[in-house]
């Protein structure tokens, strides 16, 4: 879905579908110099269901072998703030005891949703953790989360597209905009 399509829903694109695509491909480059001398494949975690569309990309970038897996956790509920209180959807299928993990997500707002992620996956025994985000939010940060690969800081601004979405929309626009207030105002 292209942004034009919506008219006053959204009142500016921060990064187009090009720039999006660019920076997923310059970062898998660095993953696989990074992981290069694995001796099994590094496992993908994505966070359902924002980062459906930056895993898929980056899976399809990396050149190195991957196995992936999904756990969805929630602190949003419907609304457009976090609520601070993680819980898990859907959890792993894939045991994490020694394997290299990557945790691959769509944005990084308060901390708080993927710092409770990081200390529960720690605590399943991998060799290594790292995250990748897209998107990082500086000025709503609240807790201060090691983000090893890191697409774009953006804007304190309700956003959407590739991925993110308000009420379950739009997350199949190609590039992220920022969301008109009417809209989730009422």
């Amino acid at each position: 879905m292209d942004a034009q399509a919506l008219g006053n829903e959204i009142t500016r694109v921060v990064h187009t579908a090009d720039e999006l695509a660019e920076r997923i491909n310059q970062i898998a480059k660095e993953i696989d110099i990074d992981y290069a001398d694995l001796d099994q494949p590094l496992l993908l975690v994505g966070v359902l269901k924002g980062a459906v569309m930056v895993m898929a990309d980056l899976a399809r970038a990396v050149s190195i072998p991957v196995h992936m897996d999904w756990m969805a956790v929630s602190s949003y509920g419907s609304g457009t703030k976090s609520s601070g209180v993680v819980r898990i959807i859907k959890d792993l299928d894939i045991d994490l005891i020694g394997r290299h993990v990557l945790i691959v997500e769509d944005i990084l707002d308060t901390g708080l949703t993927l710092s409770w992620l990081i200390k529960n996956l720690k605590s399943r025994g991998p060799k290594s953790i790292e995250v990748m985000t897209m998107l990082r939010k500086p000025e709503a940060v609240k807790v201060e989360v090691p983000t090893k690969y890191l697409g774009f800081d953006i804007p304190n601004e309700f956003v959407v597209g590739f991925g993110l979405d308000y009420a379950e929309q739009y997350r199949n626009l190609d590039s992220v905009a920022v969301l008109s207030p009417h809209v989730y105002q009422g």
